[in-house]
């Protein structure tokens, strides 16, 4: 699967029966009213509503790469890009 070079936001899965666990692992980078972004991430179970984090970085690109550390971490940790997940625009409602 080819990356995105500057992925906007991600999702990740790590289902291992065996093991009982099933969890997801959301990020999304979006920006705020005062110049900078956020780096919005969501986490839990599949199936629950999960854990919501939202953190404040400078600019976009600072916010860009906390997401990209925070992705190749996951991926260590047996998480898997789920198919479909990526995208460099931003989700605004």
């Amino acid at each position: 699967m080819q990356l995105d070079v500057f992925p906007d936001q991600i999702r990740l899965r790590r289902e291992e029966p065996s093991k009982n666990v099933r969890r997801f692992y959301l990020m999304v980078v979006q920006p705020d009213l005062f110049g900078g972004a956020s780096l919005i991430r969501e986490w839990g179970r599949l199936g629950s509503a999960g854990q919501v984090r939202i953190d404040h970085h400078a600019d976009e690109g600072q916010a860009i790469n906390a997401l990209s550390n925070l992705m190749a971490s996951k991926r260590k940790r047996g998480y898997l890009i789920a198919p479909h997940s990526l995208s460099t625009s931003n989700i605004r409602a």
